[in-house]
């Protein structure tokens, strides 16, 4: 899948990751590409940076936790994190919608002759 098909979803993607619980990077990294069957592969280089940019518009709160010797950051969703994975779930609708209707047209009425 094209990197740029992702551009402007990939707020909702992370929000929709997280909602079941905290997770590190790679986590969700790994979570995306599950989910989409290995469709979509998003590089450390945009996930991190887009992870860090929800946490400052406070739709992520992160703690750093310990695994073995290892540090990691954990994101957790915030209230208003929810709130917004809600309204971006509701535009995808609308969009998909919109989308299908243009591209799989529903066939004209057949008028009485």
């Amino acid at each position: 899948m094209r990197a740029d098909a992702v551009r402007g979803h990939l707020d909702g993607l992370l929000l929709s990751v997280l909602e079941a619980g905290p997770l590190h990077g790679y986590a969700v990294i790994s979570t995306i590409e599950e989910r989409s069957g290995g469709a979509l592969e998003l590089p450390t280089g945009t996930i991190y940076p887009a992870l860090n940019r929800l946490e400052r518009l406070g739709l992520l709160a992160s703690s750093w936790q310990s695994v073995g010797e290892r540090r990691r950051r954990c994101y957790q969703l915030t209230d208003a994190g929810r709130r917004s994975l809600d309204t971006q779930r509701g535009a995808w609708r609308e969009f998909t919608a919109t989308i299908s209707a243009v591209l799989n047209p529903a066939p004209a009425p057949r008028t009485a002759r």
